[in-house]
Formats: structure tokens, C-alpha cells, sequence
């Protein structure tokens, strides 16, 4: 994809009616709504809202074009509040918009309400799932960007703290969006000087943040973060920069309105106690104005863009005969290109690995929906959150272990419900002579730690192409485990893959053993099923494709025929992984669940060498076989 990506010309419209003098009042208003929420919750970060009010009263009423009673409407500006502890001050906004009534805002952090103690899509006016601090850029560059695919004049504002700027990913994302000239993003950071235990790392020094966002190639400005005039000159500015991103650099008072909260440390995450304490603040603030009229003094939107749903045809099948050797991974690349012709809603990143990944058939095919995202796998993560956030239908790719790097993204990634595939390659020991830093051997323990992703472990290219396509279609979360090594191909491609199935590629009527494996151990296992039938064993074979949702059924059933035995085998440690799905899967069922896999930190080695010194080989499960029987 190029680095400058075009964007529709934004259409004139009615500017807001808003004065400097309705905005302030509106500062005021936004500041009681949060005190008064968090004290009637009881919990609550009142003073990080009080700091960024003068700014947010600037975006909501004056600044964005938005539809304000359709807070998701695709049309809108986007507000990305990475700052997510600020929650109360994003709800009160909307409220004073007019997209929800004033008194839901007294229900904040209760079971029953959608406004939740750090923003989720719960609230129709949330992207994305913000709290954990450090993502918010990324998400706001995915937005950004499915705008800039979509030629869409739409402008994405995001609002940071000052002590999320320590985070490596706020730099990723600042990088990334520097690169592709994202002149649709603007970056506003809230320089309080007060982290949660302390004073933030730079403090005031507005200079350290502008020099570092100018460095990076952003145009960047400084201002008072309470000088009315001051931040809508900042943001008339950042309208008329071409191929650049824009960050405001503004210094606040973090409890700001309030004397006894104001620049004072302690209080980060505290509520004023209903009563006095409360009523003194409120004081501070002086008599509570009246909302501004008109009621809603925003400007809409000129033209409305339809945002469909991501449709997906059927693609053509995998053209590869059974025997030929080919790797997942290549057949992962040829199906992410053949899906991206079929479907436009599709999109790809990847992390500097698209020629092992093959996520470069992508980029071949379709390079105007290609991400490269270079080595900052967590920004990227959160890029294609974004993105999906947007109706695109992201795919992400790069070595299995780097993506373990990103699971605080991944585990917000579920918080928003984000509609993200990904694919990590070079799984287990199998990669062989490169080492222990590449193998990706806790991936599966990682994902199936996800709530509702789906864990996909094709064996051969056929399966990895159909699972791709499922991947596409499965509404949610999907990780794609995918192996180095070339293997033969054992399906036709007429076959189907449904998630949550399995296939039971050995089975006889005398089976001592049901075997799961997973990947490249399923050939381990047919190659032991071969030599133990030279011997008169059987074991029962099945290829457990579909890790997250596992076909207990299946494998339970198969369990009963060989005498409640299962033995499974995969690459990847001996915690979290496909052993541990089994055995919750029957547990209480009186079958026996034996378990081989990685047990140590392994090392470079051939890889046949590394599947038979960690146990995972064909000998192995022959071994375990014969013992059994002997049991009998």
C-alpha cells in the first residue's frame, strides 16, 4: 500500500452555532455530570475527567460532524478515547448531545448500564474498547486508515494521557501513522502532569511531547488545554494540514474547577464522597449553566455513507493434489489472496514476516488493502481493531511467538467483541535450527485464554485454505496456527472444515487408543498408526483441526470406543494447549487423558530431531500405544 493514501475532499457543513462562551458553559456542565456520577457510583476517576473537559466541550460541540442522536453512525467523526479511565467525561459528552438522557449518567459502573467504569462498545459511542493505557492511537490509525481505503472524509480524534505516553505502543502507532500520512488522525494529548501514584514523566514540559511527535514527522502544536480560543485555533489548524498527521500538545490542571482537587496528588481514581465533599466541588464550579441552545449545536455530516455488510462469496477451491508437499503457512497466503479478490471488505497486515507468513500474496494481489506494519506487533494488533471497527474484515500476520507480545491488545481486542482474524506462523518445535526465541509454543495457551476466539490448527494446505475462508465467515475473533515445515496434503478439495468440527482420519473396531493430535503431530500420529498396525495395534487417529470450539462429541465418542483412553500429542508446552482442551472437555467422564508435549525450553535442531527429544514423534506415540496394551 502506498504511504499517501487519497481521501475525498470534506464537503462544507453548517458549522456548529457553538460560541466560545456555549462551549465553556458546556465545560462546566460536563465537569458536574462527572463528579456527580462518579460520587453517586462510588468509585471513578473524576479528576482525569476534569482535566480534558475545556477540550472535549471543544470537539463535541464544535469541532466534529457527527449525527448526534446516532452515536455509531459511519459517517460520524470518530472520538477515541485512549485515555478510557476518563469514561464518565465521554458519556456526559453524548448526554449533553442529546444521544442519551442526563439522569443514565447517575447509573454508571451499575449491572444494569451500558456505561461501564472504562468504555467498551457496550455504549454505541465507544470504537473500541479503551482502559488499559497505550492502544487508543493504534485503534484511531485503523479507523483512520479504513477511511483513507474507503475515501471517506472522515476525521479521527484521539485523546491520550500524559502518562500513557511512556507506553512503546503509542510510539508504534505514532510511527505507523507518520509513515502513511494519515492527515485524517489527530492526536490530542492531555498533559495534566499527574500519573495514578506520581508526576508523569516529562510533566509539563510540553517542548519533550511536540519535539518527540514532530520527530516522528507529525505536525505538532502546543496550547493551553484550558484557553477556549486557544484549542479551536489548534483544531482549525490541524483541518488545513495536508500529509501529515496532527498532535495538540495541551497542558491542563488535572482536577481542574475544583480548589481542593486541583494539581494535587492522591487522588487519581477516588471519587468526592456524596454530601459535603461533593457540594463544596460543585460550588467551585460555580452556578451550573444552562445547555446552550440549540440542543444539539453540532454539525452533521454532508453525505451519508452506507456501511455494508461484509459479504463473503465462495471462493475457488484449493487446487493442490493429495501427496504434494506444501506448507500451511504458503496455502494460508494463497487463501488470503483469493479471499481478498472475492471479498473487499477484506484487509491484510503484517509485521515484516509477509515473505514467510506468505501474506506477500496479499500484498501482490491487492496492494491497496495491504498494511505493512513493520515490527510493532502490538500496534498492529490494535490498528486492525480499528479497522474492524469500521466493517473491514482484518487479517494480521507474523511468527506465532511475536504475537505473544500483543496479548494485552488481543485481550482488549475481545473486550470490544472485534471481528479480527489472526495468523501466527512457525509454530512449535518443528521450525527446527532456528531456535527457541522462534518457536511459538505458547500460542494456543494464549488464545484459548481469549474469551470467544476461535482456535484453528490446520494440518495440510487444503485444511488451512478452508479454514481461512471459515476464519472470514466466523463472526468474532479466529487464530490461525500455521506450521513451517511443508506436509503432504491428505484432503481432497471438496472437503469442509466447520469450525467446531474434527476429522477421524484411523479408526478400526479393535482400537486400544484414540489419538488427538493437532498440525504437524497428526502426521506423527498416522506415521505410528502405520507401524503399530504392522503389530496388530490400533489406535484411533483424529485430526483436531478446530482447537476453540473443540468437537467434544466426537472425541468423546471416540473415547467410549477404545476404552476410554485418549492420548494427545502437540507441538506446543505441555500447559494451555490442545491437551488442556481435551481434558476439559471430558472431564467427569471417567475417561483417561494422557498428555505429550514440549516440556522444556527447547533448543536448534533438526526438526525431526526436536519432535523426538521432546516426545511428540511418531515413536513416542508408538511407544505409549504399545504400553497400553500391555496394560490390558
Amino acid at each position: 500500500m502506498e504511504n499517501r493514501l487519497q481521501t475525498k475532499s470534506r464537503p462544507a457543513a453548517e458549522p456548529s452555532q457553538a460560541t466560545e462562551r456555549d462551549l465553556q458553559a458546556y465545560a462546566v456542565r460536563l465537569r458536574a455530570h462527572c463528579l456527580r456520577a462518579t460520587s453517586e457510583a462510588g468509585s471513578g476517576h473524576p479528576t482525569t475527567c476534569l482535566s480534558a473537559a475545556d477540550i472535549v466541550a471543544a470537539l463535541f460541540f464544535r469541532v466534529m460532524r457527527y449525527y448526534p442522536e446516532d452515536p455509531a453512525h459511519p459517517d460520524n467523526d470518530r472520538f477515541v478515547l485512549s485515555k478510557g479511565h476518563a469514561a464518565p467525561l465521554l458519556y456526559a459528552a453524548w448526554a449533553e448531545a442529546g444521544a442519551l438522557p442526563e439522569e443514565k449518567l447517575l447509573k454508571l459502573r451499575q449491572w444494569e448500564s451500558e456505561l461501564e467504569g472504562h468504555p467498551t462498545p457496550r455504549f454505541p459511542g465507544t470504537v473500541a474498547a479503551t482502559g488499559s493505557l497505550g492502544q487508543g492511537l493504534s485503534i484511531g490509525a485503523g479507523v483512520a486508515l479504513a477511511a483513507k481505503f474507503d475515501r471517506q472524509p472522515v476525521r479521527v480524534y484521539v485523546l491520550l494521557g500524559d502518562g500513557e505516553m511512556a507506553e512503546g505502543a503509542v510510539w508504534e502507532a505514532v510511527g505507523l501513522a507518520a509513515h502513511y500520512r494519515l492527515d485524517n488522525l489527530v492526536a490530542i494529548v492531555d498533559v495534566n502532569g499527574l500519573g495514578q501514584s506520581g508526576r508523569t514523566m516529562y510533566g509539563f514540559d510540553l517542548e519533550a511531547y511536540r519535539a518527540r511527535f514532530a520527530a516522528f514527522g507529525w505536525h505538532a502544536l502546543a496550547v493551553d488545554g484550558h484557553d477556549m480560543r486557544q484549542i479551536l485555533d489548534a483544531f482549525a489548524a490541524a483541518e488545513g494540514i495536508a500529509g501529515r498527521p496532527v498532535a495538540i500538545i495541551a497542558k491542563t490542571i488535572k482536577g481542574r474547577g475544583v480548589s481542593f482537587l486541583e494539581d494535587r496528588e492522591g487522588w487519581h481514581g477516588k471519587p468526592l464522597k456524596k454530601g459535603e465533599e461533593l457540594e463544596r466541588a460543585l460550588q467551585d464550579l460555580g452556578p451550573l449553566p444552562e445547555r446552550p441552545a440549540p440542543m444539539a449545536p453540532v454539525s452533521r455530516p454532508v453525505a451519508r455513507w452506507k456501511l455494508e455488510a461484509p459479504l463473503i462469496p465462495p471462493l475457488p477451491p484449493p487446487a493442490y493434489r493429495e501427496g504434494e508437499m506444501v506448507a500451511t503457512r504458503e496455502a494460508y497466503g494463497t487463501a488470503l489472496a483469493k479471499l481478498g479478490s472475492a471479498a473487499p471488505h477484506v484487509v491484510a497486515l503484517d509485521a515484516d514476516t509477509k515473505n514467510s507468513t506468505f501474506a506477500e500474496r496479499f500484498l501482490a494481489a491487492h496492494p491497496d488493502r495491504f498494511i505493512e506494519s513493520y515490527i510493532a506487533e502490538q500496534n498492529m494488533i490494535g490498528t486492525a481493531v480499528g479497522l474492524a471497527a469500521c466493517g473491514k474484515i482484518p487479517f494480521l500476520s507474523s511468527f506465532a511467538c511475536f504475537l505473544t507480545r500483543g496479548f494485552d491488545h488481543l485481550r482488549m481486542a475481545a473486550i470490544s467483541r472485534a471481528n479480527i482474524k489472526c495468523a501466527g506462523s512457525h509454530c512449535g518445535v518443528s521450525i527446527g535450527e532456528d531456535g527457541p526465541s522462534q518457536m511459538g509454543l505458547e500460542d494456543i495457551a494464549m488464545m484459548r485464554a481469549i474469551p470467544g476466539a476461535a482456535v484453528l490448527y490446520p494440518a495440510d494446505a487444503v485444511a488451512a485454505e478452508r479454514l481461512v475462508e471459515a476464519a472470514a465467515r466466523h463472526r468474532g475473533m479466529v487464530y490461525l496456527r500455521l506450521t513451517r515445515p511443508k506436509t503432504p496434503v491428505l484432503y481432497p478439495p471438496e472437503e469442509e472444515f466447520p469450525i467446531g468440527g474434527c476429522k477421524v482420519l484411523r479408526a478400526g473396531e479393535r482400537d486400544a487408543l484414540t489419538v488427538v493430535a493437532g498440525g504437524i503431530t497428526v502426521f506423527e500420529a498416522l506415521k505410528a498408526h502405520a507401524e503399530l498396525a504392522e503389530e496388530g495395534i490400533g489406535i484411533r487417529v483424529i485430526d483436531a483441526y478446530s482447537v476453540r470450539p473443540l468437537d467434544e462429541r466426537a472425541i468423546a465418542s471416540a473415547a467410549r470406543a477404545t476404552r476410554n483412553r485418549v492420548l494427545t500429542v502437540e507441538d506446543h508446552y505441555f500447559d494451555g494447549g490442545l491437551g488442556d482442551a481435551v481434558l476439559n472437555a471430558l472431564a467427569g467422564s471417567g475417561v483417561r487423558v494422557h498428555k505429550l508435549a514440549v516440556r522444556d525450553v527447547p533448543r536448534s535442531a533438526k526438526p525431526e530431531e526436536l519432535l523426538d527429544a521432546f516426545g511428540i514423534s511418531a515413536r513416542a506415540i508408538a511407544e505409549f500405544a504399545r504400553e497400553v496394551v500391555r496394560e490390558r
